[in-house]
């Protein structure tokens, strides 16, 4: 990379040693905790050293499902493949690549992979991978579905927005109108874990303070998800503010996500359908 900018090999070489290390120290510790339990059997084995670059290149293009876990043996990210060479968009569970893409990217991985791999354990790389990831596309649909109840019910159409305050850009999970002067602004968040808290409940005060020093007149309100109920008065208390009208908590299930919008409409006295 240009600038003294760092690439994924900077990077890797950066932590080899540490991780080389630690390699050992938990194959070892490994054996001895489960020294009862080990036994030795009879597994396929891929002999990467034994791979060239294009025999690599081969086996992607005919089967680009298996990227996904090379990537991941080899500990890199879609971004860097974007980052360092300039390839974008690359779907790594499903993707479609033409063959000198397909070189290119075997190439790139072709140092970082270790020098064989079991099959099975390729195979749970690439299943650890993509659970985390439908999991995180699952979260994000609780998202969506709050900005879909708020059109069900609302006489307005809210949007993704955004909004400069002092020369930063600030965005809004739902807002209206879209563009202009903003009336009504909704901040989505979900809170996972209790040492997030503070955090994220200073990221939504911040956020109504900025759209207020904008637009005095509009009314800001936040939908949260936060498990662990007996603690909503917390997330209540420390959002108290005169820059935020409401607050609301809401779960996964339908009822929850639909009693929740209806509730912060009628505090921000947005019009809804059927009054």
């Amino acid at each position: 990379m240009p600038g003294g900018y760092g690439t994924h090999a900077d990077y890797m070489d950066w932590v080899k040693d540490d991780a080389n290390s630690r390699k050992l120290e938990i194959e070892n510790a490994l054996r001895e905790a489960f020294s009862d339990f080990i036994e030795t059997r009879e597994v396929e084995i891929i002999v990467f050293s034994s791979i060239s670059a294009l025999d690599l290149a081969k086996a992607v293009t005919n089967h680009p499902i298996i990227l996904k876990s090379l990537l991941a043996a080899s500990n890199i990210a879609a971004r860097a493949i974007e980052r360092d060479l300039s390839i974008k968009n690359v779907d790594t569970y499903s993707p479609r690549l033409n063959e000198d893409q397909a070189k290119v990217i075997a190439g790139y991985i072709k140092p970082f992979l270790p020098p064989y791999l079991e099959i099975p354990a390729l195979s749970h790389i690439d299943r650890v991978a993509f659970i985390d990831k439908e999991i995180r596309k699952r979260k994000g649909r609780w998202e969506k579905k709050i900005l879909e109840n708020l059109n069900q019910f609302s006489k307005i159409v809210f949007q993704k927005s955004s909004f400069i305050a002092k020369g930063e850009q600030f965005e809004l999970d739902a807002a209206y109108p879209k563009k202009g002067e903003i009336k009504f602004g909704i901040d989505i968040k979900r809170i996972e874990a209790r040492r997030d808290i503070h955090k994220r409940c200073d990221e939504i005060v911040n956020k109504a303070a900025k759209l207020k020093s904008v637009f005095p007149d509009s009314k800001f309100g936040a939908v949260v998800y936060y498990p662990f109920i007996e603690e909503h008065i917390n997330i209540q208390n420390r959002l108290k503010s005169d820059n935020i009208d409401g607050i609301v908590f809401a779960s996964e299930s339908k009822e929850s996500i639909e009693n929740a919008v209806k509730l912060l409409l009628s505090i921000l006295e947005v019009s809804q359908n059927g009054e």
